[in-house]
């Protein structure tokens, strides 16, 4: 098991939510510590933050576990063939790379984005439930 698989990858979706309304499950994984990001969601949400002067909140998000990105284009682009052959359109390559992130280091993903849902349906990663638990 790598350092990542037992940890979560919170999408930008997610943190918007929370900043705006707040998470019971972003909130448990954050005092769980089983939080992660990587740089194309910080790029996502920080330059917002700091927009609005929220630095404490930056430095905040600064200190959260970065899992490195590798880009394997050739990957992204089977990714989006599966991706149109089932009917998913309009999936835009930052949501590529954070699939291919996902299911190349195991670690589970948070998102509330509905691509992610669909393409769950077809390409095999954890995907956590924004649902409450049962």
């Amino acid at each position: 098991m790598t350092a990542y698989e037992s940890k979560v990858l919170i999408d930008s979706s997610v943190w918007i939510k929370y900043f705006k309304e707040g998470d019971r499950k972003l909130e448990t994984l954050i005092s769980e510590d089983l939080i992660s990001t990587n740089e194309l969601i910080l790029t996502e949400i920080v330059p917002v933050l700091l927009k609005q002067k929220q630095e404490e909140l930056v430095d905040l998000l600064m200190t959260i576990d970065c899992i490195p990105l590798k880009i394997n284009w050739m990957l992204l682009r089977q990714y989006q063939l599966i991706n149109l052959n089932n009917g998913i359109n309009k999936v835009g390559i930052p949501d590529l790379i954070i699939l291919q992130q996902v299911i190349e280091t195991k670690v589970s993903f948070f998102s509330l984005d509905d691509h992610f849902r669909l393409m769950n349906k077809h390409l095999i990663f954890d995907l956590v439930s924004d649902q409450p638990d049962l």
